[in-house]
């Protein structure tokens, strides 16, 4: 029997799969790991995963499958996720999948759930191109559906707010149509499993992670 299991949200980018990875992971009492989160705080440190991923997030293209399997693998198998964990950003090729399946065998890990969160283009750009990040402690705003008390300034630490380099109009176009021809195959790939449950992206937050909580049974 699996000692731990784990669920995956996918969806394109500006879906909401973070936000909604961090609001379930506590609720089941698991860890959550953001692959891209992990990935961009290696650029900040200058690692050598880091240096290897930089060029490619600031294109809005895939790091190669070996540097996010291996950000994926030291996370998975720390001891924050024995009890489990909830994953976003990951994984993002078929490639990625299958090492994704088999890395679960080695951990005795059980896939749960493949949560899609679906989204149009249109309402991906509305999205992306108002999101702020803090260079600091990483939170999140957005200029219409949720800014700063003080614009440009985090209300978390104070620190200075920041438009991602891949957060612009081109590079958002970009990502989508690597999404579309990288990751959306990921669809069908996890439906055969019979794991995979279709979300409507364009609701608020709160009732989509309402969904969420009911395909999870908590």
């Amino acid at each position: 029997m699996s000692r731990a299991v784990a669920y995956v949200l996918l969806g394109p980018p500006g879906s909401g799969k973070g936000t909604q990875a961090k609001l379930l992971a506590p609720k089941l009492g698991m860890a959550h790991i953001s692959i891209g989160d992990l990935l961009r705080e290696a650029v900040r440190n200058g690692t050598e995963v880091g240096k290897l991923a930089k060029s490619y997030i600031e294109a809005g293209k895939l790091v190669p499958d070996e540097v996010a399997m291996k950000i994926a693998e030291d996370a998975m198998k720390g001891p924050a996720c024995e009890k489990g964990f909830v994953v976003d950003g990951f994984p993002r090729t078929i490639e990625q999948a299958k090492l994704f399946d088999a890395l679960l065998k080695r951990i005795d890990f059980n896939l749960e759930k493949v949560l899609y969160i679906d989204l149009p283009l249109k309402e991906i750009l509305k999205r992306l191109t108002g999101r702020r990040s803090c260079k600091k402690c990483g939170a999140v705003y957005h200029v219409v559906f949720n800014p700063p008390k003080k614009e440009g300034v985090c209300d978390v630490c104070g620190g200075e707010l920041y438009q991602r380099k891949d957060d612009t109009d081109d590079v958002i176009k970009v990502r989508f149509d690597v999404y579309q021809k990288e990751t959306f195959p990921l669809i069908d790939y996890f439906k055969r499993s019979g794991k995979l449950v279709k979300i409507d992206g364009s609701k608020d937050v709160k009732s989509v992670f309402s969904e969420i909580c009911r395909i999870a049974g908590v």
